[in-house]
């Protein structure tokens, strides 16, 4: 097709329920994927612990959106001891990168003052965030960034919040599953609504998540 970027190929792959991975982060390729059940994070719903809770009244972390997009991504491809593998590899990073200038891609960023402590980062869909991964440096650094997000999703009328797979550490937010033709259906309506991350983005962080907050009744 005429004009068909190989971004537009990646978007288009989003739309219908599938997205890239790479086995490893030395890979010079990636394949794609669609799983038999769809993980996901509640947005209204996050479950948000009593220990984090008082990190985020505590205001240890500054939080910003878009702010250093390339760092976090980089941040989510290191290994470490207890993730000893990656999936983000160079091609998968040029791409997400390049989406994040076209306005589809999107990160918050943890600060420890001037020092980025974690992050999280995501493609935007109409009215699905596709969360695709998270770091953390310092503690709860990464979860302070998912409940920052998903303030944001909810302040900006997101429905779905899409986590690819579910693991035990999403467990804990209350990540649940559902089956990828249910989450194909829903796409198909979801990913079809104009809401926009970026407007909410301008009213202010902070402000955002203490309502958020207020209206959990947290």
């Amino acid at each position: 097709m005429h004009g068909f970027t190989p971004f537009d190929m990646i978007l288009e792959a989003y739309r219908e329920g599938i997205f890239p991975m790479a086995e490893s982060a030395d890979d010079e390729g990636f394949a794609f994927y669609k799983p038999h059940m769809r993980g996901l994070i509640p947005i209204e719903k996050l479950h948000i612990s009593h220990s984090l809770l008082k990190t985020l009244r505590h205001k240890k972390y500054t939080v910003t959106f878009n702010k250093n997009f390339e760092d976090v991504i980089v941040g989510c491809a290191v290994t470490t001891k207890k993730r000893e593998k990656t999936w983000i590899n160079g091609p998968i990073r040029h791409i997400f990168t390049a989406l994040h200038g076209q306005g589809h891609a999107h990160s918050l960023e943890v600060w420890d003052e001037d020092k980025l402590a974690g992050g999280i980062y995501g493609l935007a869909l109409g009215a699905v965030f596709c969360g695709e991964s998270m770091f953390s440096l310092e503690r709860d650094a990464s979860k302070v960034a998912l409940v920052y997000l998903c303030a944001l999703l909810w302040k900006t009328g997101f429905t779905t919040l899409d986590t690819q797979f579910i693991n035990p550490h999403l467990v804990q937010f209350g990540a649940y599953e559902m089956s990828q033709e249910e989450y194909e259906a829903l796409i198909k309506i979801e990913m079809n609504k104009k809401v926009s991350i970026t407007d909410a983005a301008s009213l202010g962080l902070e402000s955002i998540l203490e309502e958020y907050l207020s209206k959990r009744k947290i």
